[in-house]
């Protein structure tokens, strides 16, 4: 093996999460110039919902991909992908995981799209953070060689916290990475990746849970399909998927939606959507702010009013005063009784 003294440009992708930190770390120490891509999809968890809820402000909000670039001392690019992204959640070619979730086909769409970054800008090799088996499936033994190919990274894509399991890839080979100091980590247990970050010094990261995109949360891709079941066609925008991370959702008729606001932080988002929907809200008691997506008539009114008092805190009152808004025909106040839990079929919440 032929070992060289040129400084080597490695790109890595950078979710936010552990095993992208450490896997740039270790070519960091290496001496390789490392620098990060984040790509924003529009299904990512952080950023949204954790800065909206009032409940969670008792902790500092950040993006955790430009703090694990602030600890690394890297230059983080973050790439905003939502169009682009469309043909992988709607027509995946290998399928979906357990939910709506298509992650063989965007992991390999994110490391195409790293690999045009690493041509176009004169690097020499790709990172990533994954690990034999921690995901059931774009981390099996099988489907790593499956990203490598369809991306055209092929080996120029390493692994580091695997690579001890799998062939030498051309940075290997080459001599711009040792390949000794690489790790052989396999499974779904954290435990040797918390010990590496207590040794290089990193508390505060985010913790591990499954993954930061709503398409593997079954809540959301139930309302994913609900959406697309509604609509007659797998197609979404931004502001729907935005929409269906928030609030609850309910459908009590097929021809309409109710999303209610859960706490002061939700509302306050949901507001910023009055001038397309029909929305209301309780005049006579402190309650949610809600929307209505669909065709409602009177009686689908009366109940998505009901629904609306139920969740606020007239829902012992005898009636409460809802005030209805509809951008075309203007606002009226309405008395409602506000329907009991028990009358709420489970099937309506999506």
């Amino acid at each position: 093996m032929t070992v060289t003294t040129q400084t080597r440009r490695a790109v890595a992708l950078i979710s936010g999460g552990l095993d992208s930190l450490l896997a740039a770390r270790l070519m960091l120490d290496q001496g390789i110039h490392v620098e990060g891509l984040n790509f924003y999809t529009g299904f990512c968890v952080e950023g949204h919902t954790h800065a909206i809820r009032e409940r969670r402000r008792t902790k500092p909000q950040r993006n955790n991909a430009l703090w694990v670039a602030e600890q690394l001392g890297i230059r983080l690019h973050l790439v905003e992908v939502v169009e682009e992204y469309k043909t992988i959640v709607i027509n995946p070619k290998h399928g979906y995981g357990a939910h709506l979730n298509p992650c063989l086909d965007c992991k390999g769409f994110m490391v195409g799209k790293a690999r045009a970054w690493m041509e176009a800008h004169g690097f020499d090799f790709i990172v990533t953070g994954e690990v034999i088996g921690q995901r059931p499936n774009s981390q099996r033994r099988d489907a790593l060689p499956v990203v490598a190919r369809e991306s055209g990274a092929l080996d120029r894509l390493l692994r580091p916290l695997c690579a001890k399991l799998l062939a030498p890839t051309l940075p290997e080979r080459e001599g711009w990475v040792d390949r000794e100091r690489l790790l052989a980590l396999n499974g779904r247990n954290r435990k040797p990746q918390i010990a590496l970050a207590e040794s290089y010094g990193f508390r505060d990261y985010a913790q591990p849970a499954g993954g930061c995109c709503f398409l593997t949360d079954a809540n959301y891709s139930s309302r994913l399909s609900d959406l697309w079941a509604t609509r007659g066609e797998k197609q979404y925008d931004l502001d729907d998927i935005m929409l269906l991370k928030v609030g609850r959702h309910l459908r009590p008729r097929p021809n309409f939606k109710l999303i209610v606001g859960r706490e002061e932080g939700e509302n306050r988002y949901l507001s910023g959507y009055r001038r397309q929907f029909v929305h209301m809200e309780a005049t006579s008691h402190h309650g949610p702010l809600a929307l209505i997506d669909g065709d409602a008539a009177d009686d689908d009114i009366e109940l998505a009013a009901r629904l609306t008092a139920r969740f606020g805190q007239g829902r012992n009152a005898d009636k409460v005063t809802i005030q209805v808004t509809d951008p075309q025909r203007g606002t009226r106040q309405i008395e409602v009784t506000p329907i009991p839990a028990d009358e709420i079929p489970l099937n309506w919440y999506l």
